[in-house]
């Protein structure tokens, strides 16, 4: 039995740590806030109930495998998971609108052409045939096993099967998401469809290449989901998960400095003094708060991919309303920017700053555990915005990130018709206060890893250069969202428990 010490109470933090604890190690985490849960917090007032990180789950099968894992109780019996569906409603600049079954393919190429015209649904249903393909080619090497020592492999190779297209008398393959939607959806708004997956991970479709795909694919397959009360429910759910293994958590306590003898870590030492011994060390912070403890150069490993700083944020909006919510309304609705160009490059260019017309997401869950009762609705707007990171906080101060959720509440009226007028009180949460739920800098937020792009979107593995100090959560492989953080535990459990032989579940 070896003594772990955790670092950081997020999802991916306490995935590993349950999973350590059944294997017989004597494990506790260390918290600098209050509570657990990472990004997955919830702000209760006045009778409402909002989660300001995550609001759907994709990918259940994750936390049920942790579940199993861990324990008999499965987690049907610890939260209440409902199938969103439709799962999502689609508001297009042109005024034209779709609402998408929640894993049909069939029911979405129905919808796809009905809405939009014979021939949509079929381009999309096709495409998401080729999506599947490069999902089956690289599911496994990013998701289901440590990333490989030449990782340069998956950097290299385009896994989705492009459709040739005749283009200036010569023949090419989409490498770019953009130009998938743009050669092989042949429809703005199906492209729209498309490029809002990307944007809703802070990924610009122009640059991030086609085998992006995979991430509308996954919603697809394996559908969306919400728990009953909100996200927060899950990390709950987890802590108890934990706390019944005998994990420890030491909340409020924060580490400084990881110790490291002969290239192996051997404890932690915290920011008020003291220190804590263990024969491994699991850290489930950003990477340049990982830096901080190491340094960087200690720190790596020979052959990770680099580190990835300067991703966008997110703009929260939380709204309290009165008047109930109707019958039959869409659980999700996204409604997309009328200038497309102009919001990428608001976000993405040089000098990033707010989209005057942002594409923003309307999460109306109908949930009565979140509002005082029936005469009320919860709603909550989220967004893209840049992270506070240098260079770009001047653009993205207080009175920006305001002005933009103002735009956002505007915008959303498209959805909900007489939105502002019904509003009781709102909250903003902007990156500032995900840099302090989170630790990350600028209250950037990290994306799935995808494979090709050079490796850029890749992110390093959960092995280190120092031996016994592993790496858990979005900024480590395979990258962000609650699925990705799951995986990052179950990947760093068997690399303690197995060894650096350990090669994924079978």
């Amino acid at each position: 039995m070896a003594r772990i010490a955790v670092i950081g109470a997020g999802m991916g933090a306490m995935a590993a740590a349950a999973r350590l604890a059944v294997a017989g190690h004597r494990v506790t985490v260390y918290e600098r806030t209050e509570t657990y849960g990472g990004a997955v917090r919830r702000l209760e007032r006045d009778g409402f109930a909002f989660d300001t990180g995550p609001g759907l789950l994709p990918l259940p099968a994750v936390y049920r495998d942790l579940f199993v894992k861990t324990g008999k109780e499965p987690l049907e019996d610890r939260v209440g998971l409902v199938q969103v569906d439709p799962a999502a409603r689609h508001l297009f600049a042109d005024g034209t609108e779709v609402s998408l079954p929640n894993a049909s393919r069939a029911g979405v190429v129905t919808a796809l052409d009905a809405a939009l015209g014979p021939g949509a649904g079929q381009r999309w249903g096709d495409f998401l045939v080729r999506a599947r393909e490069a999902w089956d080619r690289t599911r496994r090497p990013l998701l289901e096993e440590p990333l490989w020592p030449n990782w340069s492999v998956l950097a290299e190779r385009e896994p989705y099967p492009a459709v040739p297209h005749k283009r200036l008398l010569r023949t090419r393959r989409a490498g770019t998401l953009a130009e998938v939607g743009a050669w092989e959806l042949r429809d703005p708004r199906l492209a729209a469809l498309l490029e809002s997956h990307a944007l809703a991970h802070g990924l610009d479709p122009r640059t991030a290449p086609a085998s992006a795909a995979v991430l509308p694919y996954m919603e697809h397959a394996f559908g969306i989901w919400y728990v009953r009360g909100g996200l927060r429910e899950l990390a709950r759910a987890v802590y108890e998960r934990c706390v019944a293994r005998r994990v420890e958590f030491v909340f409020g306590t924060e580490v400084a400095r990881i110790v490291e003898k002969d290239g192996r870590a051997t404890g932690v030492e915290f920011a008020e003094g003291g220190a804590a011994q263990a024969e491994f060390v699991v850290a489930g912070v950003a990477p340049e708060t990982l830096s901080g403890f190491v340094g960087d150069a200690t720190l790596r490993g020979e052959g990770q991919v680099p580190a990835r700083h300067g991703l966008p944020s997110r703009l929260t909006v939380l709204l309290a309303l009165r008047g109930g919510r109707p019958e039959g309304t869409a659980h999700r609705t996204v409604v997309h920017t009328e200038d497309r160009e102009p919001e990428l490059d608001a976000l993405f260019g040089t000098a990033p700053g707010m989209p005057a017309r942002p594409t923003v997401t309307v999460l109306r869950p109908g949930d009565p555990a979140l509002v005082p009762d029936g005469e009320h609705e919860a709603i909550t707007l989220t967004a893209t915005v840049p992270a506070l990171l240098p260079g770009v906080g001047e653009q993205a101060g207080g009175e920006a990130l305001e002005a933009q959720a103002d735009r956002m509440i505007t915008v959303a009226e498209r959805a909900v018709p007489g939105l502002r007028d019904r509003v009781l009180w709102r909250e903003t949460r902007t990156p500032a206060d995900i840099a302090g739920a989170t630790g990350a800098a600028g209250g950037a937020v990290p994306a799935p890893s995808l494979a090709a792009a050079g490796g850029r979107l890749l992110h390093p593995a959960n092995s280190t250069g120092i031996d016994g100090l592993f790496t858990v959560g979005g900024w480590s492989h395979p990258g962000g969202g609650l699925p990705h953080a799951g995986m990052s535990g179950a990947l760093v459990a068997g690399l303690v428990v197995e060894g650096p032989e350990f090669r994924g579940s079978q």
